[in-house]
């Protein structure tokens, strides 16, 4: 069952990863930004996808903390222009990142744990 628990969250984190990442790019592109807001916006998101690939749970730990900060600048937007299906967009994306790259990483410790305790025939 815990298999299927981290895999759910990996798909969903994923998922929640590539939205947010889209919500960015349409932001950016619908108020014509320059080259330089395009970077501050996907270069973080775009920093973790080669961990994120390889599946080190470090990366996923990390993405959890810079969703904090997309969290706090799409808060502020929502309070600026409340009727912007975009800025909601990514505030839900946010923290549907954030909620399931956690739980990711939990439940993929605890199978990588349980795995090792099998391989090394111990119980606990």
């Amino acid at each position: 069952m815990s298999r299927s628990l981290s895999a759910s969250a990996w798909r969903l984190t994923w998922l929640s990863w590539s939205a947010l990442l889209l919500q960015q790019t349409a932001d950016a592109w619908a108020y014509q930004a320059p080259w330089f807001i395009w970077v501050l916006k996907l270069l973080p998101l775009l920093l973790f996808l080669p961990g994120m690939l390889k599946d080190n749970l470090r990366s996923f730990i990390w993405l959890c903390f810079v969703c904090l900060g997309y969290f706090l600048i799409l808060v502020q937007r929502v309070f600026a222009q409340p009727d912007s299906v975009l800025v909601l967009g990514g505030l839900v994306a946010v923290v549907i990142l954030f909620i399931a790259a956690m739980l990711y990483v939990r439940w993929r410790a605890r199978e990588l744990r349980a795995s090792g305790a099998q391989q090394t025939g111990s119980g606990d």
